[in-house]
């Protein structure tokens, strides 16, 4: 996404008030974000979020960073124990005259079996691509914390399902 993009969602998460998720702004030193994982340090990074479910005890950290340093500017969604990433949004298309950040679900695990978690993905979500609205509005924020909490979960568990299924 550019940098504009970036910021007005990084303004909305700001200006939200929900009721269902809990916001903490991360401290940015210099417009990087130290001390967070060695993925981001100096990085350009815009702002940085850790975004919390309360009521299943979920949480995410949501840092807009300009992730290969070429001024396009990416959602990364880190695990709440900071050891990985969960999803890298970057991609922005207009659907239906709406700005939809575009994700598609590509496991890089090095154990043969990712054909199986991409069947297992599409079977149980419809498709390896997901779509999700961008905020148009602070009112619209938490729907948009509902699906990029939904993508994660749906990653991870599709991310395990060797460990659960013997394929």
């Amino acid at each position: 996404m550019d940098k504009d993009q970036a910021i007005l969602l990084s303004n909305y998460i700001e200006q939200s008030n929900s009721s269902i998720y809990e916001i903490r702004k991360l401290d940015t030193v210099s417009g990087t974000l130290p001390k967070f994982h060695q993925w981001t340090n100096g990085k350009k990074t815009l702002a940085a979020y850790e975004v919390t479910r309360p009521e299943t005890d979920t949480s995410y950290y949501f840092v807009f960073i300009d992730w290969h340093r070429n001024d396009i500017y990416y959602l990364v969604i880190y695990a709440h124990d900071k050891s990985t990433t969960v999803a890298e949004l970057r991609q922005v298309q207009d659907i239906d005259g709406s700005p939809h950040i575009i994700w598609m679900y590509k496991p890089f695990k090095r154990d043969g079996k990712n054909d199986q978690r991409k069947a297992y993905f599409k079977q149980m979500f419809g498709s390896t691509t997901v779509q999700i609205k961008l905020p148009a509005s602070v009112e619209e924020v938490d729907g948009f914390y509902d699906q990029l909490f939904r993508l994660c979960q749906n990653r991870i568990k599709a991310d395990q399902i060797v460990d659960v299924f013997d394929f």
